[in-house]
C-alpha cells in the first residue's frame, strides 16, 4: 500500500518565531518515585506520593548511579487485572508528553512485565529485561491529549506476562506547545515514540535545557558521513520547536551517490506512523536540492537551505525494517540532520459519562475502597476496577452492569447517585461495614440482584424497591433497619428474600 501524506506532509516552515515559554509550561510535572531529588541539570524531581495512592516507595542499592531519579523506585502489590493510577491536574485543551523510567536494578529474577494505560487507553508493555543486562534504564514515551481536567497514567498486572507486579522509577509528563505536533488528529489518537534521532552526532543524548520539552535526541554516530557546523537555525520557525543544535549536526553522502540509512533502526508493525525529518545546509548561504525516498516510496523532493527544512507526514505506513534513502539532484550531496518517528494508534473509549460521575460520587462516600479504584472504571477491558463488572452496551456504550464489594473492609454510606447506573443488574455490599439508608434504586431498572446483608444501615426500605420488575433475589438481613418492610416486596413472586435478623422491622417482625 502506499504510504498516505497529509495534505500539510511537506512543509517549508517560514513561520512567525514562537516563544519557548517558561522552563516548563502549564501543568507539567517531574516526578521521582521517592524522596525528591535534582538532577544534574538543576532540574527539581518532586516525589510522587501526592499523586498516586497505591505501592510503596523504596530505595535501591546500586552504587555509582549518575541519575538520582533511579535511586528509588515505587513498587506496586501483584493482583492481576488491577491497575494503578497516577492522577494528575491538566488543562483539558492540551496535549502532553508523557515519559516513564524504570530501573529494576540488580536481580536474580527477570523484572517484572506490565502495561501501561493512559485515560482508559493501553499504550504499551513495558519490558526492562534487556535494558537491565546493558544496566540501563528503560524509558517511554508517548503523546497524549487531556481528555478531562485529570489526566491517569497507570500500570497494569497483566498475569498473561508475569507473576509480580508492576514498578517505576521517575514519570515525566510535561505541557507541549500549541504548534507541536499539531497536525495529528488527537481527538482520536496518541502517538507512541519509536525514534528520534540527531544525525551525525557523538555526544550525549541532548534534552533539556537545550529542548524545551526535555525530548531525547539521540546520537547517531557516522564517522564516514558526519559533518558539522556551527550556523545558528532558528527553531522557533518550525512547528514541532526542535532544539536549535540538532541542525549543527548532519549525515552527508559522498559526492555523486546516495545516503542510505536502515531508521529506525529496529523492524516496525505494519501500521500508520508520523515521521518528521529535519534538514539544514551545513554550509553557510548555501542551498542543496535533494531526493527523499522512504521504502521506495517518494517522502519528498525539493530544495534545503542554511535556513532550515522540517517534512512530515502525519500517516505513513510502514513495516518491518525500513530504509531512508537520499539522493542528489544538485551539485552538492544529500544530507540529513535530524528525525522522529511515532507509531499513531487510537485512543480507546471510556466509561460512559453518567456511569462514570456515578462511580466517581459514590466513592467519595465509601471508606476503605480499593486503592486501584482510580482512572476510568470499566477501561481498557481486563482493567476494570476491582469488583466491578463492564460491557459494550447500545450505541456502543460501555456500562457498569455489576458492583460486587462483598467482604472489603469497606465503610461509609451508599451515594444516592448508585442509581444513576441504570444498566446495573447486580449489587453485592454484603458484609462490609456500611451505615446510612438505602437510596432510591427506583432508577434501576434492570436490576436483579441486591445484597447488603450485613452491614450497619439504618431507616427504612423504600416502597419503589418493589416495583423493579426483575429484581429476583434481595438480602438485607444483618443491618439496623427498621419500619414495614413494603408488602409488594412481601408478596412479590418470584423473589428470594431474606430480611431477618438483626433488623427492627415491626412487618414482619425480626
Amino acid at each position: 500500500m502506499r504510504p498516505l501524506l497529509s495534505a500539510a506532509a511537506v512543509l517549508l516552515l517560514l513561520l512567525l518565531p514562537l516563544a519557548a515559554g517558561q522552563r516548563f509550561r502549564g501543568f507539567s510535572y517531574l516526578l521521582d518515585c521517592g524522596a525528591p531529588s535534582t538532577d544534574s541539570r538543576g532540574l527539581r524531581w518532586d516525589p510522587d506520593g501526592p499523586y498516586v495512592s497505591a505501592g510503596s516507595a523504596r530505595p535501591l542499592s546500586v552504587q555509582g548511579l549518575l541519575d538520582p531519579t533511579l535511586a528509588s523506585l515505587r513498587v506496586f502489590p501483584y493482583r492481576p487485572a488491577a491497575k494503578f493510577c497516577y492522577a494528575l491536574p491538566v488543562d483539558p485543551n492540551r496535549r502532553y508528553l508523557l515519559r516513564p523510567t524504570f530501573f529494576y536494578g540488580p536481580s536474580s529474577t527477570a523484572p517484572p512485565v506490565f502495561d501501561l494505560i493512559v485515560d482508559g487507553t493501553f499504550w504499551t508493555a513495558v519490558d526492562t529485561a534487556d535494558d537491565i543486562l546493558a544496566g540501563s534504564a528503560s524509558h517511554y514515551e508517548a503523546v497524549f491529549p487531556a481528555r478531562g481536567r485529570n489526566l491517569t497514567f497507570c500500570l497494569g498486572v497483566n498475569p498473561d506476562y508475569t507473576d509480580s507486579g508492576p514498578f517505576i522509577n521517575a514519570l515525566q509528563v510535561i505541557q507541549l506547545h500549541d504548534s507541536v505536533y499539531n497536525a495529528t488528529d488527537f481527538t482520536g489518537s496518541a502517538m507512541g515514540l519509536i525514534a528520534r534521532t540527531k544525525f551525525g552526532s557523538t555526544g550525549d543524548v541532548e534534552r533539556y535545557p537545550d529542548d524545551s520539552f526535555d525530548r531525547y535526541w539521540q546520537p547517531f554516530p557516522d564517522s564516514k558521513h558526519a559533518v558539522s557546523s556551527t550556523h545558528n537555525v532558528t527553531s522557533a520557525d518550525f512547528w514541532n520547536l526542535p532544539p536549535p543544535d540538532v541542525f549543527n549536526t548532519a549525515l552527508v553522502a559522498e559526492q555523486n551517490a546516495p545516503l542510505v540509512l536502515q531508521w529506525p533502526p529496529i523492524s516496525l508493525q505494519n501500521g500508520s506512523y508520523y515521521v518528521s525529518l529535519y534538514f539544514a545546509d551545513t554550509l553557510a548561504n548555501s542551498s542543496r536540492t535533494l531526493d527523499v525516498n522512504i521504502n521506495d516510496y517518494q517522502f519528498y523532493e525539493g530544495t534545503v537551505t542554511s535556513a532550515g527544512l522540517s517534512v512530515f507526514a502525519t500517516q505513513w505506513i510502514l513495516s518491518g525494517l525500513t530504509r531512508v534513502i537520499l539522493t542528489s539532484k544538485s551539485v552538492l550531496p544529500p544530507l540529513i540532520n535530524a528525525g522522529e518517528v511515532f507509531g499513531i494508534f487510537p485512543i480507546g473509549r471510556l466509561t460512559i459519562t453518567r456511569d462514570a460521575l456515578a462511580m466517581e460520587s459514590m466513592k467519595r462516600s465509601l471508606q476503605n475502597i480499593p486503592d486501584d479504584w482510580i482512572g476510568d472504571p470499566c477501561m481498557p477491558h481486563g482493567y476494570a476496577w476491582t469488583g466491578v463488572t463492564c460491557q459494550e452496551g447500545q450505541n456502543e456504550n460501555i456500562r457498569v452492569i455489576s458492583l460486587n464489594f462483598s467482604s472489603m473492609g469497606i465503610s461509609g454510606s451508599l451515594s444516592p447517585d448508585i442509581a444513576n447506573l441504570t444498566a446495573l443488574t447486580d449489587i453485592s455490599f454484603a458484609n462490609n461495614s456500611l451505615s446510612g439508608t438505602i437510596p432510591d434504586l427506583i432508577n434501576l431498572g434492570k436490576l436483579q440482584r441486591l445484597y447488603l446483608n450485613d452491614n450497619k444501615l439504618n431507616g427504612k426500605i423504600a416502597q419503589t424497591l418493589g416495583t423493579i420488575q426483575p429484581l429476583r433475589e434481595l438480602f438485607l438481613q444483618g443491618n439496623e433497619l427498621g419500619g414495614a418492610v413494603p408488602q409488594n416486596l412481601l408478596n412479590k413472586t418470584g423473589l428470594t428474600s431474606k430480611f431477618c435478623p438483626g433488623n427492627q422491622f415491626t412487618q414482619p417482625p425480626c
